[in-house]
């Protein structure tokens, strides 16, 4: 019978890419996603879901809600987790570019855009790297949620929006932070990324007055006015910042 093989650090680094894009509590060895990055990196789903209930084991937020993970992980997996966890940017890219590497493709074939009509050059690779990144970030955002809105609860992935708390524009360094991350439906994404909703640093939904003038609209009350003050369905793990919460609610609600 042969030995199995360690995990090398290329297929570690790619587990922990499926630890960010799948629900922590639907991960199993039947589970899609995890038969698909199984057999990309030439491990078991058995295999792969045991490395991502390891990297479990090591989320400071799973541990608070009574989720633990599984014990007797690697030091290898502590290693990647250290290096890579609050480095979304490397880790979002480098991952996919294994993903990738693992299968002989190129990056750009693996992502879900159409790059014929990219320019060459340094601005074709910085164009791609950006689209890597933003799909990442959807990613593990909607895993965080559950694939649902975190409002409303919606589940209709079409209408499903990865929004960034602090906009892109103004955090840089934040832009795959996943706790700078809110799975919310396009129209609530709209009316957050324009400051006339807001989540609270308690995790509260706050409205702006601007609807006053449209209050007797059912459908102003339905789609806005009935949350006041709920508060937002949490996510399993990568919670959104309340220093990011409390930036929006400072700086782009209209109260």
């Amino acid at each position: 019978m042969s030995k199995i093989s360690d995990w090398t650090r290329e297929q570690t680094i790619v587990a922990f890419n499926v630890y960010c894009k799948i629900p922590f509590k639907s991960s199993s060895k039947t589970n899609s996603t995890i038969i698909k990055y199984a057999n990309i990196i030439g491990r078991s789903p058995s295999a792969l879901n045991m490395k991502v209930g390891n990297f479990g084991r090591l989320d400071p937020e799973l541990k608070k809600q009574g989720i633990v993970g599984l014990g007797n992980g690697s030091k290898l997996d502590e290693t990647i987790w250290n290096e890579f966890n609050g480095n979304w940017e490397k880790l979002a890219y480098e991952s996919e570019l294994l993903i990738a590497q693992f299968q002989n493709k190129a990056i750009e074939e693996i992502v879900d855009f159409d790059v014929e009509y990219f320019p060459q050059g340094t601005e074709r690779e910085t164009l791609i790297r950006v689209r890597v990144n933003q799909s990442f970030f959807r990613s593990t955002i909607l895993a965080s949620y559950n694939q649902k809105c975190c409002i409303t609860g919606l589940s209709i992935p079409d209408f499903l929006v990865a929004s960034h708390i602090v906009p892109w524009k103004k955090d840089k360094a934040n832009r795959l932070n996943p706790h700078n991350g809110l799975c919310l439906n396009s129209i609530h994404d709209k009316a957050f990324d324009r400051g006339f909703i807001t989540i609270t640093p308690d995790f509260k939904i706050k409205i702006s007055d601007y609807f006053k003038d449209y209050s007797k609209e059912n459908a102003v009350s339905d789609l806005f006015l009935k949350y006041e003050n709920q508060t937002i369905t949490l996510p399993d793990k990568f919670l959104p910042s309340q220093h990011f919460l409390d930036f929006h609610y400072q700086n782009i609600f209209r109260k």
